[in-house]
């Protein structure tokens, strides 16, 4: 019962407060941008099930609390299609009814009745607030924590392996991938990781002079600390430099603005490069990981922080850090998941709206649920493909297996 409980808390704690946080950032950019516009807004959300907090302001709106903290939303005043997106009968309607209510004009405060642009910039707000959260983070991060460079410098290549067969010595410096320079011997891994079977050029710099090399990566299934079991490219290099080689940097405030937008550029490149190949059957997709996986991340990660100094106060350090890093990729997947062209998300939303723009009258009624249902099942297949990845990384029909054997 103790060991549950502390599982408890150290998995699920941990992301739930996480998701909270990234989810509140998230409808306060819909909610922001909504008020600013003068959009009538009757509830501001985080989590669901019946309220543990609520009050409301002086212009009306409640702000409620729920006790499952699984999410949020804010709620529109006249928001009652299911995709938030009524066609002209259902405009006809609510702008009558909201007349006979409170009379003529009164359905201009109505986010329904708001200019496409200003409705477009109204939902694309959520996911820009998810990407500005985690550039802040990123630039806090920078300026005040730091980071360390470690150079690539190759220690090791593997016998009969792709480095072996390019022509990598012990000593080499990798200083550009693909034709981009390169400081930190992650961003190497990052790119090999993701280009299984497809060539990657190297520049080296051996003895003073500049080598090029060609290799190409071979999928192979490694178990990941964190992500659990994966299967990545790899070219049988060890990476590795002396203390002397390290280097930790604190950038200005401006220069760690700039590489928050960079590494955030870098995580949602990664992202892409990652879907693409799964579109075209280069990736399996085992690295797409649903709520038990994050959750299993976020464990991970917490363990982490607390072996890494048993005091208490390097405890609360490192955990503060560790959370907080995890916090800013988390918000970049869940404002990219946001953009996907689904009509049950933002980026649906979005994709109506581009049509009106174009065709002057919002998308019918009949194509909008039909949009709908496709959509749904799209994002429940996809959840359901993720969560089977994460139950085979948790290796629970292994367990399973023993248990009926």
């Amino acid at each position: 019962m103790l060991g549950a409980l502390t599982q408890v808390i150290t998995y699920v704690v941990p992301f739930l407060l996480v998701l909270t946080a990234i989810v509140t950032i998230h409808e306060l950019g819909h909610f922001s941008v909504a008020r600013a516009f003068g959009v009538k807004i009757d509830r501001f959300a985080i989590g669901f099930g019946r309220a543990v907090f609520r009050r409301v302001d002086r212009k009306g709106v409640e702000w409620r609390v729920g006790w499952l903290p699984l999410g949020g939303y804010v709620k529109f005043s006249g928001d009652l299609d299911a995709s938030s997106v009524p066609d002209r009968r259902g405009l006809d309607a609510l702008k009558a009814d909201i007349i006979a209510r409170e009379g003529a004009g009164a359905e201009r405060d109505y986010f329904h009745f708001k200019p496409v642009w200003q409705r477009a910039l109204v939902v694309a707000a959520g996911p820009a607030a998810n990407f500005i959260l985690a550039i802040a983070i990123f630039t806090v991060l920078f300026s005040v924590v730091g980071v360390s460079m470690t150079p690539a410098r190759v220690i090791q290549v593997q016998p009969n392996s792709p480095a072996a067969a390019a022509g990598f010595l012990d000593g080499d410096l990798i200083t550009g991938v693909n034709g981009r320079a390169i400081e930190d011997g992650s961003e190497v891994t990052r790119v090999v990781s993701l280009s299984s079977g497809d060539p990657v050029r190297f520049t080296v710099e051996r003895g003073g002079a500049v080598v090029q090399l060609v290799a190409t990566p071979e999928r192979r299934v490694e178990e990941d600390p964190i992500a659990g079991r994966v299967s990545i490219g790899r070219i049988g290099l060890g990476l590795g430099a002396s203390r002397a080689d390290v280097r930790h940097v604190r950038y200005n405030p401006m220069e760690a603005a700039a590489k928050g937008v960079q590494e955030t550029g870098a995580v949602l490149s990664t992202t892409l490069t990652y879907l693409g190949r799964i579109v075209t059957g280069r990736e399996s997709g085992d690295q797409l990981s649903g709520p038990l996986g994050i959750a299993k991340a976020s464990g991970a990660l917490t363990n982490a922080a607390v072996d890494a100094n048993p005091h208490p106060w390097a405890i609360a350090a490192n955990l503060l850090l560790t959370l907080t890093s995890f916090a800013a990729i988390l918000s970049i997947g869940i404002g990219f998941l946001n953009l996907l062209p689904i009509p049950i998300l933002d980026g649906g939303h979005l994709l109506f709206y581009g049509y009106e723009a174009v065709a002057r009258q919002p998308v019918a009624a009949r194509y909008q649920e039909a949009g709908y249902r496709v959509g749904l099942a799209l994002l429940a297949g996809l959840m359901l493909f993720a969560t089977w990845n994460d139950l085979q990384k948790l290796n629970l029909f292994k367990f399973l297996g023993g248990l009926v054997s």
